[in-house]
């Protein structure tokens, strides 16, 4: 029998931590305070106490949610060096009632210029089954590093809006710089992956097999 989810949205969430996001803290409320939700762009935040106040920039309004738009392929570069790698490990995560926090680790094979490891970690709660991942990460091996981020048209979505199910990861990630011989690269790299969720109850911990596929340039000044 399936496990039912708390909400059909946290379906989803993990597949933002592949690269990373800002976490965010949940205090525990009691008989004494008052618990609000505060929120600014894709982060959320919950404030308790007497008389709690959002911080500044958040507020308790909603946002609507972001509707992703569709992905477009990695555009080659005629002055490019070409990058193609599939990474495979783990993602750990840990539920709560208003999301998830996860950290992933894994290693590339295939023309991945020596950059053979990725790491990321990271949050977010969000609202729907399918969402835009907005998120960051670093590609590093040989003392080189190159850092990435998810563009608009970067998407998660669950195969099934309860649990057990599979999530799905496509769109683009965004060269933005590194370091040794890739300081100020630039670049897209198509990215696809997928990973399992079994379980979203809160406090609930999973470690998951992840493959993501890059593809793509790498430009260098």
């Amino acid at each position: 029998m399936k496990q039912s989810s708390k909400s059909v949205s946290k379906l989803i969430v993990v597949a933002i931590a592949a690269f990373g996001l800002v976490a965010t803290t949940a205090p525990v409320a009691n008989a004494a305070t008052k618990t609000i939700v505060c929120y600014k762009g894709t982060t959320v935040k919950k404030v308790t106490a007497a008389a709690p106040k959002c911080p500044t920039g958040y507020s308790t309004k909603k946002p609507a949610p972001v509707k992703p738009v569709a992905s477009t392929p990695a555009k080659p570069v005629a002055n490019g060096t070409a990058f193609t790698g599939t990474y495979k490990g783990k993602i750990a995560t840990i539920w709560s009632d208003s999301g998830v926090s996860a950290t992933v680790t894994a290693t590339g094979t295939g023309t991945v210029l020596g950059m053979d490891s990725l790491s990321g970690s990271g949050s977010s709660s969000p609202s729907s089954q399918c969402e835009s991942i907005a998120g960051a990460g670093t590609i590093s091996g040989g003392g080189n590093t190159l850092k990435v981020n998810f563009d608009t048209s970067s998407k998660g979505c669950a195969a099934e809006s309860t649990a057990p199910t599979v999530v799905t990861i496509t769109g683009n990630a965004v060269i933005s710089g590194g370091t040794g011989k890739y300081a100020g690269a630039t670049g897209t790299l198509k990215v696809t992956g997928s990973f399992a969720v079994n379980a979203t109850d809160a406090g609930t911990k999973e470690s998951q097999a992840l493959s993501l596929t890059l593809t793509g340039s790498i430009v260098t000044k």
